[in-house]
């Protein structure tokens, strides 16, 4: 299987299965001296693991990142970063009685068709189970970020949980760390725990929408055409698992608007430009505006469920199927640190890359 590796100069690759002995993120291009420990990766693995409370999975990880390289004394030396998760809670025999059955809406059938072979066990690769890699990554991410962009803040958060929304009239930042779904609506977040205990109950699942956002950013990272940071972003948020749909800024609403309810009109204050508002999601032509940058993506329901569906066999029989163990009923609540890891690694890369061909210097000055 290829094509396991992420980014350009901040690349990132991810390895292990979910049910494996263990899995991680071999990264390239991290610039050297940045301080780094595990300590500093673990309360983001922390804020992704299993088991949390009632609305993840049960499935008990404690998700301990081991360094193996890359790291001396403290600093990182320039050399590739290995990371290492081991994994400690696997119950592979829940899967027996779907080991020549498909999963309806998962990867099972399409990895078979393709490779001629699949890891029922929790789905191997396409299992949730490797995005604990790319969170560890996101976190080295956000250490040499802290470095070089100090004021720059990655925050991910619930906007949607199935058909309810959260109120933007009610949004607060301070919410988002004080319930399980990250929503920085507190009243939504009271409404969704109804909602998925009902489902649980059914044996349901229900998909959501993420939104993930970078506040103070510069203007100027990113290029035009062919390595625009918005075409990054959604590349990113694409590839995490069950990821249906990306939106920068207002996105498909955009649609809905006319040229003078969209333009994000500007005035001189404090010797810089500002923004009335922010459709673009902090993106023009592909180069970062200084705003906010905004991403949402639409993670569709977990397919394994208690509920049976109509599949075939790997015989080519059709049966029904009932997915036994233990998965996320909302696979979006855990989406969240997940979404933020990846926009770390693109801010990074595309930082990296802004350096290396504009140097250090302010061009284009307003003002």
């Amino acid at each position: 299987m290829s094509f396991n590796s992420f980014g350009h100069l901040f690349r990132v690759t991810t390895w292990g299965e979910s049910h494996g002995p263990a899995l991680g993120a071999t990264i390239d291009g991290c610039p050297p001296g940045v301080t780094l420990s595990a300590a500093d990766i673990q309360p983001w693995l922390d804020k992704r693991k299993p088991g949390q409370n009632r609305f993840t999975t049960q499935r008990r990880e404690a998700d301990e990142v081991e360094i193996l390289s890359g790291v001396y004394e403290g600093k990182t030396t320039g050399t590739p970063i290995q990371l290492m998760i081991r994994n400690t809670d696997q119950r592979s025999k829940d899967y027996s009685e779907i080991s020549k059955t498909f999963r309806p809406g998962h990867a099972d059938i399409t990895y078979y068709q393709k490779y001629g072979i699949r890891d029922p066990r929790g789905g191997g690769r396409s299992s949730a189970r490797e995005t604990a890699a790319r969170v560890a990554a996101g976190a080295v991410a956000r250490q040499v970020l802290a470095q070089l962009l100090p004021d720059v803040s990655v925050i991910g958060y619930m906007v949607q949980m199935g058909k309810r929304g959260i109120e933007r009239a009610r949004f607060d930042w301070d919410a988002i760390g004080g319930n399980p779904f990250w929503s920085p609506d507190a009243e939504t977040a009271d409404l969704w725990a109804a909602d998925l205990d009902a489902l649980r109950k059914d044996g349901n699942s229900v998909g959501a929408v993420i939104e993930v956002t970078a506040r103070g950013m510069p203007a100027g990272l990113g290029a035009p055409v062919y390595a625009k940071l918005d075409s990054d972003l959604a590349m990113a948020m694409m590839t995490i698992n069950a990821v249906k749909g990306v939106e920068i800024g207002a996105g498909f609403g955009a649609a809905a608007l006319t040229g003078v309810e969209n333009a994000d009109e500007i005035r001189m204050q404090d010797g810089g430009p500002v923004y009335g508002s922010n459709h673009a999601g902090g993106v023009l032509g592909g180069i970062s505006t200084g705003q906010d940058v905004v991403v949402r993506f639409a993670v569709k329901p977990t397919s394994s469920i208690l509920t049976p569906r109509a599949s075939v066999t790997m015989d080519g029989e059709d049966t029904d199927v009932v997915t036994k163990g233990r998965h996320d009923p909302c696979v979006g609540i855990r989406a969240v640190p997940v979404g933020e890891a990846m926009m770390a690694c693109v801010l990074l890369d595309h930082l990296l890359l802004h350096r290396a061909q504009m140097g250090e210097g302010t061009r284009g000055r307003i003002g």
